[in-house]
């Protein structure tokens, strides 16, 4: 007999698990004009989707504290899809460090 998992357990696997991928929200067509919102949940959290003056999408997560403001959430636009990323992680792709090259001046020993 198994036993269903605890409230701790699942927040914990909920923020572990699934909110470090890209989730579709909904079709860009949803926001066509600027100044056009759109309010989804996401994993039990409020995200507004906007379009901007400049014809961007953007996504925030709104706070549940008063006079809390909008944290930006990552978003992105793929075959006219909406997604967002919830994870606060920083993703960037790092270049690693590679040390210049050294040129040597050297004669070869049949010379």
């Amino acid at each position: 007999m198994t036993t269903p998992p605890d409230d701790r357990s699942f927040r914990r696997e909920m923020a572990t698990a699934y909110r470090s991928g890209w989730h579709f929200i909904d079709l860009v067509t949803a926001i066509p004009h600027s100044g056009d919102s759109l309010m989804v949940t996401v994993f039990g959290e409020p995200v507004v989707v906007t379009r901007d003056e400049d014809e961007d999408v953007r996504a925030y997560r709104c706070l549940r504290k008063p006079r809390g403001a909008p944290q930006p959430v990552r978003c992105a636009i793929r075959y006219g899809m909406i997604f967002v990323n919830l994870d606060q992680r920083d993703h960037r792709l790092v270049e690693p460090e590679v040390p210049p090259l050294k040129t040597i001046s050297a004669t070869p020993r049949s010379a």
